[in-house]
């Protein structure tokens, strides 16, 4: 067993991923995380840095399209990165509550919160109903992967930037409207994840399994579930709002907890298969934008197991929070050398072992 380190290669305009805007949402959601646990400026510090990180891929991809228009065309019709593109809304999500919860920005918040609702509408039927009429298909074990489960981060972000946003001004005369609309999102996205997982579980168990097919984003397997007690949590602590919700808080407090114990079993299968990619067998740990997806399920799970321990009373839980928030910080920052790394450095692969 041996832990290898290479170089990986450069990112070019033309070849961006997608799914580079799962950078915003990880850092978004380290943020957050720090931020609840009242971390001394490291939560300001990584706001601002996520503005300019948004700022910056937003620039990025604009002039990817510009310039580059056949290949955004190719992505949006390739099976695995076409749903990258569902981490842009997400990342607008992501951001709208980081400007309601951080930094009391109401109002600015809802601009991202109407941004992240155009794309998540535009992106959901726009890149899902292009891979359906697309007639050259892969088959399952090359198509599928745990970024799909993008889509459900996109959703559940929206429903909770919905909620977070409402005690704004300016919503005072359709909060109830949007309270439900952000409850059927949240139902929506919680089918959504059960469809896809069912396809990812079956690809899992009986299909053939390489050790680099096991990608980073897989980690959404718990992301995604993760979000969605988020979302949950999110809506029962702004029940007031509408006596729809507030009749059917059992429902949600029970299906929230659900969400949070298939969160939890993903843990440790993912921990043991990273074990068997990355030192049984030797695929060297690379920079790959797709990290990003990996990093953001762990601050996640610390933000939704805090907001959790807040609807069912359960304060020995807060501990588990605390602790994947550290988990999360280190991963944030190890990854982050590495984009560094990527940004600097010439793409030459040179590698070295430990």
């Amino acid at each position: 067993m041996r832990l290898r380190f290479e170089r990986g290669q450069r990112d070019t305009l033309r070849s961006l991923h997608p799914a580079y805007f799962a950078l915003v949402m990880a850092t978004g959601i380290v943020a957050i995380a720090t931020h609840l646990h009242g971390v001394a400026r490291v939560p300001v510090i990584l706001f601002w840095l996520n503005s300019a990180l948004l700022a910056v891929l937003a620039v990025a991809t604009g002039a990817r399209l510009l310039r580059y228009g056949d290949a955004v065309a190719a992505d949006v019709r390739s099976h695995s990165r076409g749903v990258g593109f569902f981490t842009i809304a997400a990342a607008c999500g992501v951001y709208a509550s980081q400007l309601a919860l951080q930094m009391d920005a109401l109002d600015l918040a809802a601009v991202f919160w109407v941004l992240a609702a155009v794309l998540w509408f535009v992106i959901t039927y726009g890149v899902l109903a292009a891979l359906t009429v697309e007639e050259d298909k892969p088959d399952l074990a090359d198509g599928l992967n745990g970024g799909w489960l993008v889509s459900v981060v996109a959703t559940q972000s929206l429903a909770i930037s919905t909620v977070l946003v409402l005690p704004s001004a300016a919503f005072t005369g359709v909060r109830e409207p949007l309270m439900f609309t952000a409850l059927a999102l949240w139902l929506g996205g919680g089918a959504l994840y059960m469809w896809l997982m069912t396809l990812i579980f079956f690809r899992y168990t009986f299909l053939r399994m390489s050790p680099r097919d096991l990608t980073p984003p897989y980690w959404i397997n718990m992301g995604a579930v993760a979000i969605s007690t988020l979302a949950g949590a999110t809506i029962l602590q702004h029940a007031t709002f509408s006596p729809i919700v507030t009749e059917l808080a059992p429902f949600i407090k029970g299906t929230t907890l659900l969400f949070w114990a298939v969160g939890s079993w993903w843990i440790p299968m993912l921990v043991i298969l990273g074990v068997w990619r990355y030192l049984v067998r030797g695929v060297p740990f690379t920079y790959d934008p797709l990290y990003w997806g990996g990093v953001f399920p762990l601050g996640m799970y610390s933000v939704c197991t805090y907001r959790l321990t807040q609807i069912i009373e359960a304060p020995f839980l807060m501990p588990v929070s605390y602790g994947f928030m550290i988990v999360a910080l280190g991963a944030w920052a190890i990854t982050f050398v590495g984009l560094l790394d990527n940004v600097v450095n010439p793409a030459s692969r040179t590698s070295h072992s430990h």
